[in-house]
């Protein structure tokens, strides 16, 4: 029985694209940045080859990696969530998807303040921690909605779990998703609930996506019609919209997230299980916190083998991130990076997997492997793994 783990480090990106100019960043290195500031001890990330790929100062690459080791590109017009993870499922994003720097347009906040029956504030590029913190008094007096949006395609909307129930703010997210449609078409609607007083404030874990609905032929689309077992971890599952998932387990931090990587490998034999780490990212990246990173690596260094002495025979351990968020620059917002890519297993050949053109190379790696259809991009590496593909 074939069963691929596919473990996805929120953001750890490994050094800026070619392309990085084009989206407002030419220097941005997550993992070697934070190597570069703190002490990082990751001995079974490097165990598998992680310094092989760049240079991890206080790690030595090491001569035989246990894992096959490389870096992707990527091909998609953006660097965001949805579009990185969507690309290593095979499915490329030849158009970005819209982002609003000077907040949106007046007709979609209207239509948006009619359809939910209250009012907006803000409506601009913030951090999210930023942004409650400044109106956060205000949401909580006049019972207004926060609207903000990323250097990502996202409509967040932020309200005081205390004065908009949870079931009112995802009501508003759904009604926000159909208003969001066309050229407005953003990748995201986020529910970012929070609660506290001003000077207390505090984002809770009861954040919900609302994704577009990925394009047919993706991975997970081609398993399930063909039989396989798809299991959604984190917020995978709102990522893909909840398509073609047959079965999702809530994590909203990295460590239940590992916690339901473990879960799933006790639980499902065969077929994909797909994890989102989110902590590297959500808590870490965006909050320009480099400390805070480097222990979020470190503990995840420090749980995989737990992961590793569950895997069977058959199966492949691939990690691998969907973008950068490099947090010893400047900025808050995602950073345009290669990202490192490390594949295990007892049958797999540990060897230099070379620089990928594209994070599709995943999804197709994972198709041959597990038999179902090609995904419409990508190449699979199975042959330099040392691997066959399963007949169908």
């Amino acid at each position: 029985m074939r069963r691929i783990i596919l473990i996805v480090l929120d953001s750890v990106g490994v050094g800026s694209l070619p392309d990085a100019a084009h989206f407002g960043e030419v220097n941005a290195n997550t993992l070697g940045h934070i190597a570069a500031t703190t002490k990082l001890h990751i001995p079974n990330l490097n165990r598998l080859g992680l310094a092989n790929i760049i240079d991890i100062r206080e790690n030595k690459a090491v001569t035989q990696p246990l894992a096959a080791w490389g870096k992707m590109a990527s091909q998609s017009a953006g660097m965001d969530t949805t579009s990185g993870h969507w690309e290593l499922s095979g499915l490329l994003l030849k158009k970005a998807m819209p982002t609003y720097p000077h907040g949106f347009p007046q007709k979609i906040i209207d239509a948006f303040s009619v359809a939910t029956g209250r009012g907006v504030l803000g409506n601009y590029p913030a951090s999210g921690l930023a942004i409650i913190d400044e109106l956060g008094a205000e949401q909580i007096k006049t019972g207004k909605f926060i609207v903000y949006t990323s250097a990502d395609s996202v409509f967040q909307i932020a309200a005081n779990e205390q004065v908009i129930p949870l079931a009112e703010l995802y009501q508003a997210c759904e009604k926000a998703r159909a208003i969001l449609d066309g050229d407005n078409a953003v990748g995201r609607v986020i529910a970012r609930p929070f609660i506290g007083k001003p000077g207390s404030f505090q984002r809770t874990s009861n954040r919900r996506d609302y994704s577009l609905l990925p394009p047919s032929g993706g991975l997970l689309e081609n398993l399930v019609k063909n039989g396989q077992t798809t299991v959604a971890i984190g917020k995978i599952k709102d990522i893909f919209a909840n398509q073609y998932i047959n079965s999702a387990i809530e994590a909203h931090n990295n460590q239940q997230g590992v916690d339901g990587i473990l879960l799933a490998m006790e639980q499902y034999g065969s077929g994909l299980i797909f994890a989102n780490l989110v902590d590297f990212d959500m808590l870490y990246g965006h909050r320009n916190d480099v400390i805070g990173y480097a222990c979020a690596i470190e503990k995840f260094d420090s749980e995989l083998p737990q992961i590793i002495n569950k895997l069977r025979l058959d199966d492949l351990l691939i990690i691998t991130a969907d973008h950068g968020n490099d947090p010893t620059t400047m900025g808050t917002d995602h950073t345009r990076e290669y990202v490192p890519l490390l594949i295990y297993g007892e049958k797999v050949k540990p060897q230099f997997l070379g620089v990928r053109q594209t994070f599709a190379d995943v999804g197709a790696t994972c198709a041959a492997y597990l038999g179902c259809p090609a995904v419409p991009a990508g190449v699979s590496m199975l042959d330099l793994l040392g691997m066959e593909a399963k007949t169908r």
